[in-house]
């Protein structure tokens, strides 16, 4: 033995290979430090890779264990493709929200194995009464293994039938494939299923799966400022214009409702300070009225914990937290970690905030943008007593109804922060959700997934092509979603991107369309039903007139009376949404192919599993909202769960009261879609056999 080397004892080095190795479990997030993720009722795929030494058979499992502990059922694992070792599951969580676990067994299959080679020896009339007593054996073993377990059906018959599967494998008055076939019957089949015969029973380290109510992974967001709705504006510039209130933005909710959004967003309610306020279109000087932006947060009126003296009172947002839910909608409230120069914590804590050479307190900057009218927090000066603060401030909110935080940049503030107070809040309020507004690099909007946040802003507006959003989407189903929970946002008060600004009234469609149909959660910002689409100036995805620096008053009815409102297609949309448990998942996205590159094809599909019904829908969409396009699309008629010819009805032209346009389809099919009169087909899909 070389010098300095120590003879080790077989299952003292850590981490030894399991007697049945079981490599590469997913979902793995960070090796297992962090949880995966999930939500109430989703099914997601367990995966390993399960082999053996020599030839003999072998079986996986997974077993998935609720916060109480209690072991769950065992879901037998299929190789997904033959002769990879890479075996899967699907399984469904229960209604329990908190820290599940999962593990995957593996065992020998000795009577698996047995079959396999008594189907080549029994007929070569080799070894035959070997072998078929060696069955017998087996099944003796098999019907002892027997026990009553929960959710198990009649296990004393169970046991009586593999008893007479070994008496007829010694009962020589048979003929031997007789004997062999008794072992092959379905019911032996479906006893074993439900008890298997295991030997060298091996498990893998359990993995933690955190598991979040179902608003964390499907919803419709709309989001408006308040201070717009019931506006009193003089168009003769008499007298300034007076900010709408809590009170009157109330009276929107019915509309908002009405087209079945679930969570209302509401960007900072709080003072605005005046010192270096902006001016429309973020001019530096002001003219008389000007309210400033929303996100120059705090003024002597109070910070974080206040409420505009504009807007209302606490009272009128208690009233306003109130209509929302009796409206079946949810309100979210913006989190943004910022502070004008008028805010109480610049006079009270200097220290939390970045001290330039000058004397002066650093404002807020990206290069070359400048944002003089905010402070950003310094959280490495005292991060204890910003902590403290924002968890007050935080804990102050959810006291008065808000369940749901849309965080401003969190990209600009320490992980650790995030990873704290997210934890903290999740110990005693794990239904309150957070959602991340991070437009940056990959590494940080997947780490802020990763540590806590239960959603996340993402890349969607930039991506419009049938490549950009196939490659896009495979990711954010595949991998990223163990983790990261898309919103996909068509537009928000910052972004207006040259697609909406180029493409027409089809172009509001056409993206409303695929963030509804391709992410559980999608988001709107108001005006989007009006098709609002004026930049700044060419080549900018600001607004112009933008509602940040402005009142923005809007007259509903007119454009509605006007057809210039595409809000009846957005309530369509999300009708569709809400009638089809399909939609409500991301990992069951799966892609079809089309012949003309201007053309996207994609399907949604969940069969009998846990409480959801079967449902498949079936999306194909014209991309150009220019022109009309046809193409034949090619689809993959496992993945919608069909075998030859099959119906789909079309669900975005039905009207109220009647059904939509039906079709017959098999694998190839031609469209023709006309981005003004229809851009997209959603179809519901029924097979042959009758199943939606």
């Amino acid at each position: 033995m070389p010098v300095g080397v120590k003879r080790l004892r077989l299952g003292s080095v850590i981490g030894v290979i399991g007697r049945i190795p079981i490599l590469d479990v997913e979902p793995l997030v960070e090796c297992g430090r962090r949880p995966a993720r999930a939500v109430t009722g989703e099914t997601f795929q367990v995966s390993a890779t399960v082999f053996r030494e020599g030839h003999g058979a072998l079986a996986a499992g997974v077993v998935l264990r609720d916060p109480s502990g209690g072991r769950g059922r065992l879901v037998p694992m299929t190789e997904l493709v033959p002769g990879t070792d890479r075996y899967g599951a699907d399984v469904t969580v229960g209604s329990a929200t908190g820290l599940w676990r999962f593990h995957v067994e593996a065992w020998g299959d000795p009577i698996a194995s047995w079959h396999h080679d008594a189907a080549i020896k029994v007929p070569r009339n080799t070894d035959v009464e070997l072998m078929l007593t060696e069955g017998a054996l087996l099944f003796d073993r098999a019907a002892r293994n027997i026990g009553v377990k929960p959710g198990a059906a009649r296990p004393a018959a169970a046991r009586i039938a593999l008893k007479e599967v070994a008496a007829k494998l010694r009962d020589r008055g048979l003929a031997p494939w007789d004997r062999l076939a008794a072992a092959e019957s379905g019911r032996v089949a479906e006893i074993l299923a439900e008890w298997p015969l295991r030997e060298f029973v091996t498990r893998s380290r359990p993995l933690p799966l955190l598991v979040d109510r179902e608003r964390a992974l499907y919803g419709a967001w709309y989001e408006f400022f308040p201070r717009s709705e019931g506006v009193q504006d003089d168009p003769m510039g008499r007298r300034e214009p007076v900010s709408g209130t809590l009170r009157t933005a109330a009276k929107r909710l019915d509309a908002i409702a009405a087209m079945g959004f679930d969570v209302v967003y509401l960007p900072p309610i709080h003072p605005i300070g005046t010192t270096f306020r902006k001016g429309r279109n973020n001019t530096l000087v002001p003219q008389p009225g000007d309210p400033g932006s929303p996100w120059a947060i705090g003024a002597p009126e109070g910070g974080h914990d206040a409420i505009h003296p504009d807007l209302g009172t606490m009272a009128d947002f208690e009233a306003f937290v109130e209509r929302t839910r009796s409206l079946g909608m949810e309100l979210a409230l913006d989190l943004a970690l910022q502070c004008s120069p008028d805010h109480p914590w610049a006079k009270e804590h200097p220290e939390w905030f970045t001290t330039r050479a000058d004397g002066s307190i650093a404002y807020a900057e990206n290069p070359p943008k400048k944002y003089q009218d905010i402070y950003p927090l310094n959280f490495d000066n005292d991060p204890a007593g910003i902590y403290a603060e924002v968890l007050r401030v935080v804990r102050m909110w959810m006291d008065h109804g808000v369940r749901i935080f849309r965080v401003d940049n969190p990209h600009t503030k320490p992980l650790r922060f995030w990873e704290q107070l997210l934890a903290e809040i999740r110990v005693t309020d794990p239904d309150v959700l957070f959602l991340a507004e991070a437009f940056t690099r990959p590494a940080m909007m997947h780490t802020l997934a990763k540590i806590g946040f239960h959603q996340s802003y993402t890349y969607f507006t930039w991506r419009n092509t049938v490549q950009e959003l196939t490659e896009y989407m495979l990711e954010l189903s595949g991998p990223a979603a163990a983790y990261m929970r898309p919103n996909f946002f068509v537009n928000t008060p910052d972004i207006l991107h040259e697609y909406l600004q180029h493409g027409g009234m089809p172009a509001f469609k056409i993206r409303a369309v695929l963030a509804s149909m391709l992410s559980p959660n999608w988001g709107v910002y108001s005006g989007y039903e009006l098709c609002e689409n004026i930049p700044l100036r060419p080549g900018s995805e600001e607004y112009l007139d933008s509602e940040k620096y402005q009142y923005k008053p809007r007259d509903w009815s007119a454009a509605e009376r006007d057809g210039l409102s595409i809000s009846h297609f957005i309530t369509k949309l999300n009708d569709i949404r809400n009638s089809h448990p399909a939609l409500r998942r991301l990992r069951n996205l799966r892609f079809h192919h089309v012949d003309q590159p201007e053309i996207l094809c994609f399907s949604k599909r969940v069969s009998n599993i846990g409480s959801e019904d079967e449902d498949t829908i079936l999306v194909v969409v014209n991309l150009d909202p220019h022109q009309t396009r046809e193409a034949t699309v090619w689809l993959d008629l496992p993945a919608l769960g069909a075998t030859g010819q099959f119906t789909v009805t079309d669900e975005l032209s039905a009207s109220d009261g009647t059904g939509g346009e039906s079709y017959r389809w098999g694998q190839a099919n031609y469209v023709r879609l006309d981005p003004w009169t229809r851009p997209a087909h959603i179809f519901s899909v029924r097979t042959e056999e009758g199943n939606p």
